[in-house]
């Protein structure tokens, strides 16, 4: 088999194509709750902490003070971003929670299996008559 047989074979197999558009979707799955977390539950979440900026959370290693972290950037400080880290953990657990309930109402929507009952298969006629055979010959020994 060459190279490109193999290849098409791959390719054509539908794990392949399934996972493609799953991270097609997944990378817009994304931008939906970065829009979400950013532009929606960040702000309501500062209200509630009194109007704490996570993105501006940050430890510089060089000792001087920055009012921004993109100005200690600029600035060419090394800088430990912790509140972007927090904002990391934010968005994963809001992914981790819209994705519980996708799965859980794609769950719901799927049908039950339906239970089938095995019935046995009907005796061939070589069965049937070897039956017959072996109940006659009980009925005549007694």
């Amino acid at each position: 088999m060459g190279f490109v047989s193999e290849f098409k074979e791959f390719i054509s197999k539908g794990n392949v194509l399934d996972l493609a558009v799953g991270v097609i979707i997944g990378a817009a799955f994304g931008k939906i709750v970065t829009s979400l977390t950013d532009d929606i539950l960040m702000p309501v979440l500062s209200l509630f902490t009194g109007g704490i900026d996570f993105q501006n959370m940050f430890i510089t290693l060089d000792g001087k003070s920055y009012t921004t972290l993109e100005e200690a950037k600029k600035a060419g400080s090394a800088a430990i971003a912790y509140g972007n880290f927090i904002n990391a953990i934010i968005y994963f657990l809001i992914i981790a929670f819209v994705i519980f309930w996708v799965v859980k109402l794609a769950n719901r929507m799927t049908k039950a299996p339906v239970e089938v009952v095995a019935v046995p298969a009907p005796p061939t006629t070589d069965q049937q008559l070897l039956m017959e055979i072996r109940d006659s010959l009980r009925t005549n020994r007694s």
